[in-house]
């Protein structure tokens, strides 16, 4: 049986629903665990700290395509708001 461990971010922790897709393709999975813990807060950032399901759903596709893809972070991303103080001029409040 393979391994099913899901590696977390720096400050943030892998929400069930892109936990399920990651779980869902063995190769992804192993890809995630590859990153570093700085690229995985990345992307459960970018992926949570958007308003609409409709959006969330998108950005949970494109991790796994992505990562599929051999891409480590997310593009276009000014980084995570709760890491970096500079990338706060970025989100509204």
């Amino acid at each position: 049986m393979a391994d099913k461990t899901i590696a977390a971010g720096m400050v943030h922790k892998v929400p069930d629903d892109l936990g399920k897709a990651l779980v869902f393709n063995p190769d992804v999975l192993a890809k995630w665990n590859n990153l570093t813990p700085i690229q995985r807060n990345e992307w459960i950032c970018w992926v949570t700290i958007v308003k609409k399901t409709e959006t969330r759903t998108k950005h949970i596709g494109r991790v796994v395509s992505e990562l599929k893809e051999g891409i480590r972070q997310p593009c276009c991303w000014p980084g995570c708001p709760h890491r970096r103080p500079s990338a706060k001029k970025w989100f509204k409040k």
